[in-house]
């Protein structure tokens, strides 16, 4: 698609969920869909006289990115785009569409500006749909920052993921409880936090999927196997060759760190597609840091380069 069909079908079916049935009343002020609340983006990415350049840039608002930044010294050829969302936050009626292409041999690192702020909710809910597509050999490193749910906040999102065996996709995503330390705290007070991933190769043959669907009013997450007693869930997937899928999985142990206060552990996705790292702490630095420790290892190993330290106004 560019901004047409398939995305557009893509949404229709996403807000079809059954899990957001109940929630298909019309915002007052602003109808579900309507300009300024269809958010679209589009990033592509190609290499060009000896690195890789944001070469296709599509953006509708409230989403929107500027321009490639080269501010990373372990990849100082690697093009760095924030994504950014103007409205600051999604909120209720919001239908958003975010699609990356990377061609051939193209590189790239996508994040966002901040964290994603999933606003109060009385009416309707949020969707995102995320369409990634990698040539052969392409590499790309898609690490937003945490999202937070607000009290009755509802969101939904449906990633579709196409790439080669010779790609490699590092994919984050984080969640926080809430608005931990507003007034009272918010701790799991959203309505519905939903988020879907398929995975497939460019003939179309299925590599993987996977769903969760978070619904703190309906169901207590505080169960053991579900959060228990930690507060942030971190989901990081890996898609590379088998080659270096292995290396790092040995070399990726389960982990409880009580000082740390946080749980890790990796497990290989299904059809040789790569990894899955899971993490839960009480905390978003020591998650974050888990995250990043990987991230470090994956970029060793895939691209034979470095994690620089992180910005200090990157942190936190």
């Amino acid at each position: 698609m560019r901004d047409g069909d398939a995305t557009g079908i893509a949404m229709r079916a996403l807000c079809d969920a059954a899990e957001v049935a109940d929630y298909q009343d019309e915002p007052q002020q602003i109808p579900a869909g309507a300009p300024g609340k269809n958010g679209f983006l589009r990033l592509g990415f190609e290499p060009r006289d000896g690195r890789s350049v944001l070469s296709e840039l599509s953006h509708r608002a409230p989403l929107l990115a500027q321009q490639a930044l080269y501010y990373d010294d372990g990849m100082p050829d690697l093009p760095c785009v924030m994504m950014i969302c103007t409205a600051g936050g999604l909120l209720q009626g919001d239908r958003h569409a975010i699609e990356i292409a990377l061609v051939e041999n193209a590189e790239a690192h996508v994040t966002t500006q901040s964290a994603t702020k999933i606003q109060e909710m009385d009416a309707n809910f949020a969707a995102q749909t995320l369409d990634i597509t990698l040539g052969e050999n392409a590499y790309l490193e898609y690490l937003p920052d945490p999202a937070i749910p607000y009290r009755n906040a509802r969101f939904v999102a449906r990633t579709r993921i196409c790439l080669p065996q010779s790609a490699t996709l590092l994919y984050s995503e984080m969640l926080l409880p809430g608005r931990t330390y507003h007034r009272s705290g918010e701790r799991f007070e959203f309505a519905l936090f939903s988020s879907a991933m398929r995975a497939e190769r460019p003939g179309g043959d299925r590599l993987c999927s996977e769903k969760y669907v978070i619904e703190p009013q309906r169901r207590h997450v505080r169960a053991c196997g579900v959060m228990g007693s930690f507060d942030v869930f971190a989901n990081v997937l890996l898609f590379t060759p088998p080659v270096h899928a292995e290396r790092l999985f040995a070399e990726t142990a389960a982990e409880m760190n009580a000082e740390r206060c946080c749980a890790a552990g990796a497990t290989r996705m299904p059809n040789g597609a790569g990894i899955a790292y899971k993490i839960v702490g009480m905390e978003r630095e020591a998650v974050q840091e888990k995250v990043r420790e990987f991230c470090a290892r994956v970029r060793r190993y895939v691209k034979d380069a470095e994690t620089e330290p992180q910005f200090n106004w990157r942190k936190g």
